[in-house]
């Protein structure tokens, strides 16, 4: 199962050193006041994130270590989802073990300078993570601060585990879940509208600016071509007429060229059909002059085309005008503005349709709404039920720990909300992936007063009995592994305190033939002889004085007792060390194994 191993603590207030072996059911630590019990459990502390000081760490030395490794193997007798949760943790934060799945190394170290280092197998952690860890493991019941039992966030999840509404839970968790994506999404649509119709507007621009322009591609170079023909028409005819007048009539004084060289292609046919040899040349001159006859009809079509027409050429400047202006807004080329005008109407068309979109999430927020209301209000009804039966058992529970006018309740409060989901009888009321209610944990532990939060009432002794009534009816849904009870026999007697032992052992999860539940290890610091007798593991705190340096010094030994010192230890505890004595011991040790089941004896002789 899950449990605490080792614990290594070094120079922490008086402990110079410290190398502690639990067993993994019930541990008992005894001793005298001021031996360092209790300082064994603030050093755990440090490993749940409290707060640590200079003070803290032993004088004469620079920094306080307190080391714990955890098993994390699973729990026989069923799945051990707690488990998993954790293995979950550390596999987020990057701090699992491949090499030792089922080892959890816990560490911090307190500097003088005020440094302090968290690791978590070995790596490097916040002081934050360190506590998320260590939270899953440990329960400490002695100040309070590290109660899971006095946090009402978490009483929600213990009824439902007491009752098997795990997997109702998450159905709701599913919806809130989904509903939280519609949200979202909702919000990104409306974050900010203004913003959003600025964008429709300049891209409705854009789009029309450049869809009106009706460009087509190249056509800037045409425009360009067009406008030097326009602008130098004049230059052009001129041109275009003297090389027209060139080749066909000549300058006044000699024929064109055309007459003189179809006077040369004539002579050479007539040389040709003198001299074979020349038909070749002869059929080329007479191609040339083809050509240049074809050269002579181009030039006057040429000049018959040729127009001086100002208004075109106005039309053409304003043309280049705007096709100018729209390359310096949306791109370099013809092109590059037809795709931009192409992706701003794509854009558009995908923001224009926001409000559809919009009208369709807001429908489906108020289905989930609604959805979550109807599962909520379901397992409202269920929890109400469940806490009724929950309250009588742990109120019997308190019966035997001598409180028996005890009362225990379960408030399980819905808030108004105008957001919130729809319960079936209209309401709307606040929501989380836990339900719809606030459930807390209430007691009375006097006649007549009424039922308050259990966090506020009880204190001391009473505190300590009420919280293990609790553990004792909910050791099936507690999945903390580890339960530290610090001087939990604060205000009881020894006949209180036999009843006491026997519940934490229970537990543990080792009684035959009980009904199922998560075993834990339990670890318990006691004054009661006949609590410690419940032990499985006891271990006894003391002081020494030793020299060091020539100087005395108090230092904590921790002592794992035998048979033998064990009966010797209770028999301190107890004030009776006659052999009257030794033989109420072992009658209440004979007891107790009766109650676990044991047949072992603890011999009376010394």
């Amino acid at each position: 199962m899950t449990a605490l191993l080792e614990l290594h603590i070094r120079n922490f207030a008086i402990i110079d050193e410290l190398h502690l072996a639990f067993h993994p059911g019930l541990n008992v630590l005894t001793g005298e006041t001021g031996a360092g019990k209790s300082i064994i459990i603030d050093a755990l502390g440090l490993l749940l994130g409290d707060r640590a000081t200079a003070e803290m760490i032993r004088a004469g030395t620079d920094r306080a270590e307190i080391d714990a490794i955890f098993s994390l193997t699973p729990s026989l007798g069923h799945t051990d989802e707690h488990l998993a949760e954790i293995r979950g943790l550390l596999e987020t934060e990057g701090l699992d073990d491949p090499d030792a799945p089922n080892t959890l190394i816990l560490a911090r170290e307190v500097r003088l300078g005020g440094r302090n280092i968290a690791r978590v197998n070995g790596r490097a952690v916040s002081l934050q993570i360190l506590s998320d860890v260590a939270g899953q493991l440990v329960d400490i019941h002695g100040q309070g601060e590290h109660l899971n039992l006095l946090r009402p966030r978490t009483h929600v999840y213990l009824i439902d585990r007491y009752a098997g509404l795990t997997e109702q839970r998450k159905q709701v968790a599913e919806q809130v879940r989904r509903l939280n994506s519609v949200r979202h999404e909702l919000d990104r649509l409306r974050q900010d509208a203004r913003t959003l119709a600025q964008r429709i507007d300049l891209l409705s621009f854009q789009a029309e600016e450049i869809a009106n322009a009706r460009l087509i591609p190249g056509e800037d170079e045409e425009l360009e071509n067009e406008r030097r023909r326009l602008g130098n028409a004049e230059s052009l005819l001129q041109l275009a007429q003297t090389a027209g007048v060139l080749l066909n009539d000549g300058d006044g004084e000699s024929p064109g060229v055309i007459d003189l060289f179809s006077q040369a292609v004539g002579r050479m046919e007539r040389l040709a059909r003198i001299d074979s040899s020349m038909t070749v040349t002869a059929d080329q001159s007479q191609s040339l002059l083809e050509q240049l006859s074809d050269l002579s009809r181009e030039i006057q079509d040429y000049v018959d085309n040729l127009e001086f027409n100002p208004e075109r050429l106005a039309e053409v400047e304003e043309r280049l005008q705007l096709v100018g202006n729209l390359r310096r807004k949306y791109g370099d080329t013809v092109e590059d503005v037809i795709a931009y005008g192409d992706k701003a109407q794509a854009e558009l068309d995908d923001l224009s349709d926001w409000e559809v979109k919009t009208a369709a999430l807001e429908a489906d927020e108020e289905r989930l709404l609604r959805e979550i209301g109807r599962l909520g209000a379901a397992l409202s009804v269920a929890r109400t039920a469940a806490g009724e039966k929950m309250s009588r058992q742990i109120e019997g529970e308190l019966a035997d720990l001598h409180m028996a006018q005890a009362r225990f309740g379960l408030s399980v409060q819905q808030s108004d909300s105008a957001e919130g989901a729809w319960l079936p009888d209209g309401r709307r009321v606040h929501f989380d992936s836990t339900g719809v209610d606030r459930v807390e944990f209430l007691i009375s532990a006097n006649p007549g007063e009424p039922l308050k939060p259990m966090a506020k009432v009880a204190s001391g002794g009473e505190t300590s009995r009420l919280m293990l009534g609790l553990k004792s009816v909910l050791a099936h849904a507690d999945a903390t592994p580890a339960l530290i009870f610090d001087e939990i026999d604060q205000g009881i007697g020894g006949r209180v305190g036999s009843t006491v032992g026997a519940k934490l052992w229970r537990l543990t999860g080792q009684e035959k033939n009980a009904a199922p539940s998560l075993p834990h290890q339990v670890i318990c610091i006691t004054h009661l002889p006949q609590l410690a007798a419940y032990g499985d593991l006891h271990l006894s705190v003391n002081k020494r004085v030793y020299e060091d340096d020539g100087e005395l010094r108090t230092g904590t030994v921790v002592a794992a007792l035998d048979d033998e010192g064990r009966l010797h230890e209770l028999m301190q505890m107890l004030g009776a060390t006659t052999q009257a004595g030794r033989q109420s011991v072992r009658e209440m040790l004979d007891e107790v194994a009766g109650v676990k089941g044991e047949r072992k004896k603890v011999p009376l002789a010394v």
